[in-house]
């Protein structure tokens, strides 16, 4: 299977990872990788030496491309940033900043940039600014997706771009991964399926209850972390939204997300403060953190809240992210076939 992705990146399948805190480690970014995919770790929760570490790691583990995320909004990022540069990682997935300055620097050694957006103007500035690809994070993504679904927002950036488009948000298998490719995209992005895989680190009482989850078992807002986010349906879930933001509880998490980044607090502080616009976006994101991680890796949904797709809905078992890139492909490829003798 080749699309202009798969030549952009070297790789087998137009599949991705994309960088999910505290799931996009290295072993599942190594697990997709070899099975003919991509991955981006996820450098948001980590300091710098975590953040070197891991792409040490993953070298370790795979000797094939991969890559990292930079999510500008974060505290430490740009710090992250440049450690990825420096370790010459293949490709770097810019989200909620600025793309050029990576891609700049990325191009010298002949790394890659793919810029996430969910917007046809911030994928058009992306564009500009250097990326040699989108990933689009359509409505039914979890998380941070956009506000108009993947079956619009696919299309419409294709057309309004030349660069290569990754599809995000409601794809589980071949028969979305063909959909996709119908649409323009030629990659798509599978976080909540290869999050529930085995080699995946969320906690077992987490996948469990996204397997007994149904589509509708999802809630999205700006009321979580700030940000028009998706996330696993719960009473704790439900609380957390009706209760929004929480400056008390930030002013308490804060300080502990600075240590485990190893950030001076008042730098932490200070970034909030120069940064008006983004000041509330960083407190509810500082109130959601051990929120996110509690569930991810402890399997507590009575204090945690996961991050999930609408997807977790059609997808009902637990295989190796071999077994999924595998079948997904095949899928895909029936699916044309089928098509082919429907469209004479």
């Amino acid at each position: 299977m080749e699309t202009r992705i798969t030549k952009l990146f070297g790789i087998k399948y137009p599949i991705i990872l994309p960088g999910m805190s505290w799931i996009s480690v290295p072993e599942l970014v190594a697990a997709v990788c070899n099975a003919g995919g991509i991955g981006w770790l996820a450098t948001g929760p980590l300091n710098t030496e975590q953040t070197r570490a891991s792409i040490r790691r993953i070298r370790e583990l795979t000797d094939k491309p991969f890559g990292a995320g930079a999510t500008l909004l974060m505290p430490g990022a740009r710090e992250n940033a440049e450690v990825i540069l420096e370790e010459k990682v293949p490709v770097v997935n810019v989200s909620l900043g600025k793309c050029d300055w990576i891609a700049e620097r990325a191009h010298k050694y002949g790394g890659k940039v793919i810029a996430t957006v969910t917007t046809e103007k911030h994928a058009i500035a992306a564009e500009k600014q250097g990326a040699d690809a989108l990933q689009v994070t359509g409505n039914e993504a979890a998380a941070h997706g956009s506000q108009v679904t993947t079956l619009v927002l696919t299309p419409a950036i294709v057309k309004a771009v030349k660069i290569p488009v990754v599809a995000i948000g409601g794809f589980a298998d071949g028969h979305g991964l063909a959909a996709a490719l119908a649409l323009g995209a030629e990659g798509i992005g599978m976080g909540t399926r290869l999050s529930m895989t085995k080699e995946s680190p969320v906690h077992e009482l987490t996948k469990k209850a996204q397997i007994e989850a149904s589509i509708d078992d999802t809630i999205y807002s700006n009321r979580f972390d700030g940000l028009y986010c998706r996330v696993l349906k719960s009473p704790q879930a439900e609380k957390s939204i009706r209760q929004g933001i929480s400056l008390p509880r930030a002013m308490i998490v804060g300080p502990r997300i600075a240590r485990e980044l190893k950030l001076p607090l008042f730098k932490l502080m200070l970034g909030m403060l120069a940064q008006p616009a983004n000041m509330m976006k960083l407190a509810h994101m500082s109130t959601a953190f051990d929120k996110i991680r509690c569930a991810t890796e402890n399997g507590d949904l009575k204090y945690g809240v996961h991050l999930t797709g609408q997807v977790q809905g059609i997808i009902n078992d637990m295989p190796t992210v071999k077994e999924v890139i595998d079948r997904t492909v095949k899928e895909a490829l029936e699916v044309y076939a089928r098509m082919g003798t429907m469209l004479k």
